[in-house]
């Protein structure tokens, strides 16, 4: 997919930044990331908030095979329908944007001993 074709793509959601990683691109908002794409599928942020909803609307996780395992990643592909509605897709990138600031939230949280 083009840059410009993403960015069509999320208009509704607002403006998003674009920058090539893991042979694919990774694409933020307010500088962080909401998604991905990898093999031509896009894939947003998720959490456990987010999961069971972009499951049930037919998103499905993105899982890759690593020295004979199977590593969940904490994106999901982004349903059929949204890619035809950006409306929908703007709901989406905003799940998705929540699912990365509480990620980075909580990277600064410190377990106690």
């Amino acid at each position: 997919m083009e840059d410009d074709d993403l960015r069509d793509l999320f208009s509704a959601f607002g403006p998003i930044s674009i920058k090539r990683m893991f042979g694919g691109k990774g694409f933020y908002a307010d500088g962080l990331i909401i998604g991905v794409i990898v093999d031509d599928e896009i894939y947003l942020k998720g959490d456990a908030e987010t999961a069971l909803a972009i499951e049930a609307a037919g998103g499905e996780r993105w899982v890759y095979a690593k020295d004979g395992r199977k590593v969940n990643m904490p994106y999901w592909r982004v349903p059929g329908s949204a890619m035809d509605d950006m409306d929908e897709m703007a709901q989406w990138a905003r799940a998705a944007l929540g699912a990365s600031r509480r990620a980075e939230a909580g990277k600064g949280k410190k377990a106690k001993p």
